[in-house]
Formats: structure tokens, sequence, C-alpha cells
């Protein structure tokens, strides 16, 4: 496939996305660039969810991590089931029974305002390393297949792609992206399956025989039994819920557009169809690495270096002209719902959570949208030095490095939501900033010298569920018995 048509395939896609910019965002005001005014429809939502969650971290890694790991991504994605009903039944009825606009404001009426500063603090610094590292994995593919052909420098390919996201989201915010993140989510998983109905074709196989071939060579394997492996299934399930209930449940970018739906309920119903489905999702993903493997076998063509290479290079190198588009249309789908809503989240946060513009009575809405659009533009900058920093310093997965992320920044979320929650102490508020910084600390000193300390023992992914049960110790030795402003009550 040509570098020409590439861009092609790009630009027309982003046309797109501006028309549908144009019209959601006719009339926005600063309530709907944060919450869409509580307007969402349900089923939009959960649909547009899959695109955000799946990212290209899912649309690449996942299928090349087959290579090395098999199924065994699917121990996770079990976790992730239950703790989206963490999420459906425990955390959206607090959301909304406060009528939150960003979910961190419950902290400051449960903690006060240092704990909610910090609180927030984290997210932005979570997001944005998480996100940037997904958009650097799409952007790095364009750049090694087509811009660098070109001799287009990859800043300038990070420049350009993260000015062409604001001007769709610069005026309409969340009422646009569950719109466009519907759009996405149906070409991404499109690819999926045309991919896959491709390859099989390749290799003249019944989806049966695929199957047994997958089974037969041992990439079928879920579950590890190994209690000191990293991927030992119950550390797999666990971590799974808590990433879910931290990447998602604790997070403005995915809780922004939820609670943009009009009642709980809507929102609940929302979030259980979204999790059955992208269960699925993740498992054609998987069969697709699987089949990826067995193309390689059979051409006699050797396996890249880095297993996310996998995909793109059998798509854009081995297969006809139309896999390859259909593959670039995907991945294209997977870049935009990554940077889109995780520029608008950061924005919002920013604005709401560290700055208080809603509270800000000096300032007209016109002020306070001047204010918002001059966030939204740091942001972006934000993003083009991080995208820019991973590129520098990428040695492996990404799907591995984005979960490992997660477990230190998002775990002091996890320490401060479940103790709000679960106790009915105060805390000595400026002592949470210490709490939240030491606990990420200590567990990556457990981290590298758990074989010594436990016998072997590997931790893996649930260093996030360490870091949050450290963040949790941490504040009840800061905490008393004097009761808080407001206590959370079901």
């Amino acid at each position: 496939m040509s570098p020409a048509l590439i861009l092609g395939v790009v630009l027309g896609y982003f046309a797109l996305l501006l028309v549908i910019a144009f019209y959601t965002a006719r009339g926005a005001t600063n309530e709907t660039f944060f919450i869409g005014k509580k307007s969402s429809k349900w089923y939009l939502v959960a649909y547009g969810m899959i695109g955000t969650s799946l990212s290209g971290v899912t649309f690449m890694s996942v299928p090349g991590g087959v290579g090395k790991g098999h199924f065994a991504y699917m121990q996770i994605v079990i976790g992730y089931l239950l703790g989206y009903l963490v999420i459906a039944f425990v955390l959206m009825p607090l959301y909304y029974r406060l009528n939150l606009t960003s979910i961190y404001t419950y902290l400051q009426s449960r903690f006060g305002n240092v704990a909610y500063k910090t609180g927030a603090t984290f997210f932005l610094v979570s997001r944005l390393l998480g996100a940037s590292i997904r958009i650097f994995l799409v952007l790095n593919v364009l750049q090694i297949f087509m811009l660098d052909g070109w001799n287009i420098p990859f800043p300038v390919t990070v420049f350009v792609i993260l000015a062409m996201i604001l001007l769709y989201t610069f005026k309409g915010g969340v009422k646009t992206i569950v719109w466009t993140d519907t759009l996405q989510t149906t070409f991404m998983i499109l690819a999926l399956v045309i991919t896959v109905f491709i390859i099989r074709n390749e290799l003249h196989l019944s989806f049966r025989e695929l199957y047994a071939s997958l089974n037969q060579k041992g990439y079928t394997q879920i579950f590890d039994t190994d209690w000191r492996s990293k991927g030992f299934f119950i550390k797999q399930i666990v971590s799974g819920m808590f990433i879910t209930i931290t990447m998602t449940g604790l997070d403005q970018e995915m809780m922004q557009k939820n609670i943009s739906v009009r009642t709980l309920g809507e929102a609940q119903k929302n979030m259980i169809v979204f999790s059955v489905i992208l269960l699925f999702v993740n498992a054609l993903f998987l069969f697709l690495g699987g089949i990826l493997y067995l193309y390689l076998a059979d051409k006699s063509i050797g396996i890249p270096a880095h297993p996310d290479d996998v995909f793109p290079t059998i798509a854009l190198q081995y297969l006809s002209p139309v896999a390859a588009l259909v593959f670039v249309v995907g991945l294209v789908s997977a870049l935009f719902p990554s940077a889109d809503g995780a520029i608008t989240a950061l924005t919002s946060s920013f604005c709401i959570d560290i700055i208080g513009l809603k509270q800000r009575n000096d300032l007209d809405e016109e002020q306070k949208m001047s204010v918002r659009r001059k966030v939204h533009l740091s942001v972006a900058f934000a993003f083009l030095l991080a995208i820019i920093l991973f590129r520098v310093v990428n040695t492996g997965s990404v799907i591995t490095a984005t979960l490992k992320i997660a477990g230190y920044t998002y775990g002091p979320l996890l320490g401060l939501f479940a103790f709000g929650i679960l106790s009915g102490r105060s805390i000595t508020s400026r002592l949470v900033p210490v709490v939240c910084i030491a606990a990420p600390i200590l567990t990556y000193l457990l981290d590298t010298f758990s074989t010594n300390l436990f016998f072997g023992y590997q931790m893996g992914f649930e260093v996030l569920l360490v870091n949050g049960l450290i963040t949790f110790l941490g504040l009840g030795i800061i905490s008393n018995t004097r009761p808080p402003a407001v206590l959370y009550s079901s």
C-alpha cells in the first residue's frame, strides 16, 4: 500500500470527524464540553466506550502478545468484567447522587481540598502518561511505514495529528466525542473482523481448523496455575478487576462520558452492556493474534523483534492492498479515541479540579470558555512532549508498559477512594500528598525485591492493588475518629 494512499485514508477519516464535530458542537457551552449537558444516549456511550477502551494498544499489542503469552490476556479481561460490575453498582450511584461533573470533587467533600487536589493531580499524570503511550503506538506505525519514507520528523507527525484532534474537540468536548467514538468503534471492529476473514482465506483453513491449529501450538492456553509466576491466574483476574476500577471507575475521561447519561439506571445499563461486548471483542483480538503467528509460520516469515509490530508488518507488507487499507482504517480508528477523550478529560479536570473554573464568579461565561480553550491547548502541548519521550525510551510491549504505569500512578487514587467509601474516619489533610507519593515508592521497592522477599514470588500487574493497599494503610495512620464534613452513605 502506497504512503500516499495511507495519507489519503487518514485525511478522509479526519474530514468525516470534522463533519460530526460541526453538527454536535453547535451552541456548545462549557457545560456541553464537560458533561454533554447530561443528554448522551446510554447505548451510544456504551458502544463508543469500546473504542476508547481498546485503543491502539489492544489493536496491536494484544495480537502481538499471543506469540509469547498465548491467550493468557483473557485472565485480565475476566477481571475487567468483574471490575465493571463494581463500577456500575458501587461507584456510579455515588457519582450520580452527588451530581458530580468531576468525580474527584467527591474527595473534596470527603477529605478536604488538599486530598481533592492530590487525587486530581494523580489523575492528570496517570492519564497523560497512559494516553500518550497509546497514541505513540499508533503514530509510531504510521511513522515507520509511511512518513519515514518521506523524511518527515516524528515530532512533526505528532504535532499535526494533535492539531487535527484539537480541531474537532475544541468546541463540543464530550458531546462531540460520544458521537465520534461511536464511528471509530464501528471502523475498528469492522477492521478486526475483516482481517480475520482475510487471513483465514490466505491460510485456506476453516475456523474449526484454525482453532485446532492454535490449540496444537499451545496458543489457546489461558490459565497460568504457577502461583510464583507473574501470570498466575488469580493474580491476573484480581489485577484486571482493580485495573478496571481505577482506569475506568476512577478515571475522569471514562466516567465523564458515563455521567453525561441522563439517569443512573441508564448509565448502569450502559456499563453492563459495554463490559459484555468488550469481553467478546478482546477474545476476537486474541484469536487474530494467534492466526497472525500461524500466518508467519506458514509463509516462513521471521517474527518481528517487537511484538507490537507483528500485525502492521503482516498487514502492510505481506497481505493484499485491501487488507492494508482495512488495517489503516482500523489503526486510525484506534488512534483518535485514545487522544480526543484524553485531551478533553484532562482539560475538564484541570479546569474544574485544579483552577476551580466553575466556581469563578469573577469571570463570565465567555471568559471561562477562553480559559478552558487555553488549557485545552496546553494539554495538547503536554501530550506532544510525552509522546516524543516515549519514542525515545520505547523498548518493548506497549500494553505491558501501559498496565505497569497504571499500577504506580492509579494506586493512590484507588487508596483514596477506597478509604473514603469504606471508612468513616477523617484524615489529616496536609499529609495526604506525603502518603500518596510514598506509596508508589514503597510499591516499587517491593516489586524490585519481591523474589528475594517472598520466596521467589514475582509481582505482576497486582502492583496496582499493592499500591492502593499501602495508600489505604497510610491514610489510616494519618486518620482520626473525628467525623468528616461529608460522609459516604448508601
